[in-house]
């Protein structure tokens, strides 16, 4: 590798520290100090120390080294990765098999819906855990913590308007010190007992597993903290590339992650008392303050990567018909695949406070944590293990094996921290159905709509064909948003209805999003001219990328068609849902679809086009 291409590389894996480690990164904040929790009721002796810290070691390197760094980094489409770049890469894989395809695609989007309660979870439980920190260098601090916690939140998510890549240059270097710091200290602690690292020896964890089956499993819904943030691995894929992430992990993160944990092993080991905190009595006390700054720059930047991502997994789920269109903003510091939704930022706030509220500490939001992030990884394995039985390629066929104990041990950590649902757990259950609810009602109301639009008598007009002899033409041109590529748009039957008009330059535009994350400028628009003078403009969008009216018809120019986009009128029609079957058991969730639809975003915001070239009229959609 040329010295050129090794900087470039480092310099990537630097930028993929400060997004993709953030939460991994701090849960040794947590994670470890959780296990020997006065809820738990493990004793603290030498044995169960070394069987926790082998049980940790053991995890991070089955789901993260061997499933996601490993493995999952392989499965992306077109170089994304994330749940729904998976779902769309199985759906992709799953052609003609529409009973797979339903399983898959249920499987998904409650995999997905499972994500919004680790969103939530995570800024709560990182900027507590970080800040619970004051306690240990001034106990007379104690009360602050909440109050500060809350405040931070706060600024975190006013910030998110504005964008955050000002400051997004620096969490880079500053996750690079953390993980440093992480090292140093474990290490200093590692070295006076050094006889700790023998707990690297499985046979420490399977003996404990066998002979304290049941303290075992309550271990294990403690010891499954040290993975949360394992999906933003390959989540954030198609940001950084694979390498940079291999790379960073292998070299600084899992490394200094280990160091940090057997440190905090052996700092109880010489001092039980260390159990109530033993993250920050690994530090000097003069140090402890710094220390807690460090840490909770780790965990705003941990907090920032899962806001982000879950503008992005709103973004890719309205694209992929999950959701209606959302208002999306860009920042005004835009950087790569930086969106703001701000119904999202404002409902993930105040879903957060109440965390916060409830809880008032790490420690009791541990419960409520490991659900979702174990539900999440389940559920991606249980997708693959779906999908890859049926495929051609016999060395995808292989890794059923490698998946299947991959999903064996994450169904056993969801089990374990599924007894946690009385003391919290049940709010990313109840929050995943909710999301998940509003995921499939949506779906499969637009699946109705089209298909009752589909059936009736206008679907069969072909709007390049249609008769427009003795209709008067009028200067300029006209664009009629249409929602399938076939038929006549609602918008121009009621103009031709009303006003008897036909521009001379009109186009009926479709905007279809692939199952794939970005579509080249060569392959995304498709140009058809009628007999009648009409043309159809065919744009194809990935799920990642935004459609504006002004790339569309700079594309368009290419082919032939020529708009002024100022000079064109844009005519678009805004759905009313009419009910006329009975209600039915579930008649609320019409209900629901039928407000989603009015709150929807308008096709003129959508697009962004001109305000003053708009006319929108309004058909009636009986469901």
């Amino acid at each position: 590798m040329r010295t050129s291409e090794r900087s470039g590389l480092a310099a990537v894996s630097l930028a993929a520290l400060g997004v993709v480690f953030g939460d991994i990164g701090t849960s040794p904040l947590y994670a470890f100090k959780g296990v020997f929790g006065p809820e738990h009721g493990i004793p603290l002796t030498p044995a169960n120390v070394y069987a926790a810290l082998s049980m940790i070691f053991w995890t991070v390197m089955l789901i993260v080294s061997l499933k996601t760094v490993t493995l999952m980094l392989r499965f992306d489409n077109r170089g994304e990765g994330g749940v729904l770049a998976l779902l769309s890469w199985c759906v992709n894989a799953l052609r003609g098999r529409p009973r797979t395809t339903w399983l898959v695609t249920i499987v998904g989007a409650f995999a997905v819906s499972l994500f919004y309660g680790d969103a939530a979870i995570t800024p709560a439980i990182s900027v507590l855990s970080a800040l619970e920190g004051l306690s240990i260098a001034a106990p007379a601090l104690d009360g602050l913590v909440l109050p500060i916690s809350i405040g931070i939140i706060v600024g975190l998510f006013l910030m998110q308007r504005s964008g955050s890549a000002a400051v997004g240059a620096l969490f880079g270097p500053v996750m690079l010190v953390w993980f440093a710091t992480l090292a140093v200290l474990g290490g200093i602690a590692v070295l006076s007992n050094p006889a700790v690292l023998a707990a690297l020896d499985p046979r420490y964890a399977m003996a404990f597993i066998i002979g304290h089956p049941e303290l075992a499993f309550i271990a294990a819904g403690a010891v499954f903290l040290c993975v949360t943030g394992a999906e933003a691995l390959y989540a954030d894929m198609g940001q950084f590339g694979p390498k940079p992430i291999r790379l960073a992990w292998f070299v600084l993160v899992l490394p200094a992650l280990t160091l940090n944990y057997f440190g905090q092993g052996a700092l109880v080991l010489a001092d039980p008392q260390a159990v109530r905190n033993p993250f920050y009595l690994l530090a000097p006390k003069g140090m402890v303050l710094p220390l807690v700054v460090l840490a909770t720059a780790a965990t705003v930047i941990a907090s920032q990567a899962v806001i982000t991502g879950a503008f992005s997994a709103t973004q890719q789920a309205s694209r992929l018909n999950f959701l209606p269109r959302l208002r999306v903003l860009h920042s005004a510091d835009r950087t790569h695949g930086q969106v703001y939704i701000p119904l999202v930022n404002w409902l993930l706030l105040v879903v957060v406070l109440a965390l916060m509220l409830e809880f008032r500490s790490s420690a009791s939001l541990a419960a409520a944590y490991g659900v979702a992030v174990s539900g999440n990884l389940l559920l991606v394995s249980i997708l693959l293990l779906v999908t890859l039985p049926l495929q051609s390629d016999a060395r995808l066929r292989w890794l059923m094996l490698p998946f299947a104990v991959f999903a064996a041990s994450e169904a056993a950590f969801f089990a374990a921290n599924a007894v946690k649902l009385w003391h919290g757990g049940w709010i990313p259950l109840a929050l995943a159905i909710a999301v998940f609810t509003v995921l499939t009602t949506w779906r499969r109301g637009t699946e109705v709509m089209r298909s009752r639009k589909d059936s009736g008598p206008k679907a069969a007009l072909d709007g390049l064909s249609i008769d427009l002899s003795g209709i008067q033409r009028v200067p300029g041109s006209a664009i009629f948003f249409a929602s399938s590529r076939g038929g006549c748009p609602s918008s121009f039957l009621h103009n031709l209805k009303h006003n008897g008009v036909v521009h001379e330059t009109t186009i009926f535009l479709t905007v279809e999003f692939d199952d794939v994350p970005n579509v080249p400028d060569d392959e995304r628009v498709q140009l058809m001219r009628g007999a009648n003078g009409i043309m159809r403009l065919i744009v194809h969008v990935g799920f990642r990328e935004n459609p504006d009216i002004v790339g569309i018809l700079r594309l368009a120019a290419r082919k032939g068609l020529v708009c002024a986009v100022d000079e064109t009128s844009y005519f678009t029609s805004k759905p009313t849902i009419v009910s006329v079957s009975r209600r039915g058991p579930f008649g609320w969730r019409r209900s629901l679809f039928g407000w989603m639809v009015r709150n929807s975003a308008s096709v003129a915001d959508y697009f962004k086009l001109p305000a003053n070239r708009v006319i929108e009229l309004g058909t009636q959609v009986a469901v």
